[in-house]
């Protein structure tokens, strides 16, 4: 993808290579309980110490604004890094900046490792001041960024330290660019974007953006109550926004003007509680009962998806189209991701996902390994579909070589 360095691009060979990562995983009692981020950032890690570089690794933990929080330290994280790399042991630097920091950077050896403490423990970094990155950028000779995950935020190891080194974008971030690239950027069309999810108010520029850009749009989830709602449809005890039926409207009518066809549930799957025993039954969604609330997509309506799909080239998802959680309200997202995984497989689809709970749904179907591309990248994933500009991407387009 044209607009920034990768790795094959930078002089790495022998250098100190700054390499902005994401380790803000979560933990549980003293442990990493999910290493997805870690596993990513891996072939970036192995990349350069293949090449002789000197990795100086940096990331985020938590929130301690600005403040030492020794239950904020990324020290747990060295350990977990030296076996992820084999046994390579990683040291530990107890601040991210200063003589001390600057002395291990210094004393590294070709391949060794040295991470820093939680960056966020300098209020500089979410200021993005320009004196703490340059404070970080004497640390290194090269900068990498292979944190998409933290694109959107226009903090000082993300935004303001690719102008004071050559920089480039690591395996995870170029992966992740251009996936999206290829879904949203210069698609192959019938262009398709599947979201969920439980609320419009939370994803109104998301659908502004996608009914400008994609050919099909689905809406499922909760948030399917509320364009049905605003269609005159009485949804019940269903969740849903009353205040944004003109909105929902709104959108509507403007999908006509940009082509885009909007695809709404026809029949949803009902019940009185979210609950496995609670006796759920499919109804048209004109015929939902006032005590029951719509969990899912009903039958008829995921199957109609599935099929649309077999006729599309490209495929954006974000959110489950029911409370996949609880059975069987599961059933549409596991039958329509089951659909887009076989499509992927045959080679018919490119599908690329990702987005607050998007990634444990197609994990619960069974079929995350099949998409294309899965981002567990949550708020830049998201704010990439809204099609704003993310600081992170901006600044490795603009950096130097």
């Amino acid at each position: 993808m044209a607009g920034f360095a990768t790795l094959d691009d930078l002089p790495v060979a022998g250098r100190r290579v700054l390499v902005r990562a994401d380790l803000n995983v979560p933990m549980r009692d003293g442990r990493v309980a999910d290493a997805t981020r870690i596993d990513r950032l891996l072939p970036t890690l192995r990349r350069l110490r293949d090449a002789g570089t000197r990795i100086v690794v940096m990331s985020h933990f938590g929130r301690p604004r600005g403040r030492v929080d020794p239950a904020l330290s990324l020290r747990p994280l060295a350990d977990v890094l030296s076996r992820a790399l084999g046994g390579a042991p990683a040291r530990f630097a107890e601040d991210c900046v200063g003589p001390a920091a600057a002395e291990m950077a210094e004393r590294l050896g070709d391949g060794d490792v040295l991470l820093l403490e939680n960056l966020r423990f300098h209020g500089g970094e979410e200021r993005n001041d320009p004196g703490f990155a340059a404070a970080l950028a004497a640390l290194g000779d090269v900068y990498v960024n292979d944190a998409f995950s933290c694109a959107h935020r226009a903090h000082a190891s993300v935004a303001a330290l690719a102008g004071l080194l050559p920089s480039g974008a690591g395996r995870g971030m170029q992966a992740e660019l251009e996936a999206l690239e290829a879904a949203l950027g210069a698609p192959d069309r019938p262009l398709a974007a599947v979201v969920g999810g439980a609320k419009v108010s939370t994803k109104l520029e998301l659908l502004e953006n996608m009914i400008a850009r994609v050919d099909l749009l689905a809406i499922g989830g909760a948030m399917a109550n509320t364009f049905l709602h605003a269609r005159g449809h009485d949804m019940g005890r269903s969740l849903r926004e009353p205040d944004l039926s003109p909105t929902a409207t709104g959108i509507l009518e403007r999908s006509k003007e940009t082509g885009c066809e909007i695809l709404l549930p026809r029949d949803v799957v009902v019940a009185p509680a979210l609950s496995e025993d609670a006796g759920a039954l499919a109804v048209d969604v004109a015929a939902v009962p006032p005590d029951m609330m719509a969990l899912d997509i009903g039958p008829e309506s995921a199957g109609a998806l599935g099929d649309r799909l077999g006729g599309c080239r490209t495929l954006v998802w974000n959110g489950p189209l029911g409370a996949f959680e609880t059975a069987p309200f599961d059933s549409a997202t596991n039958g329509v991701a089951a659909t887009a995984a076989r499509l992927t497989r045959d080679g018919s689809l490119l599908s690329v996902a990702g987005g607050g709970d998007t990634v444990a749904a197609l994990a619960h179907a069974g079929v995350a390994e099949d998409f294309t591309y899965v981002s567990t990248a949550g708020g830049a994933f998201l704010e990439w579909m809204e099609g704003k500009t993310l600081p992170g991407v901006a600044a490795l387009t603009d950096a130097r070589r």
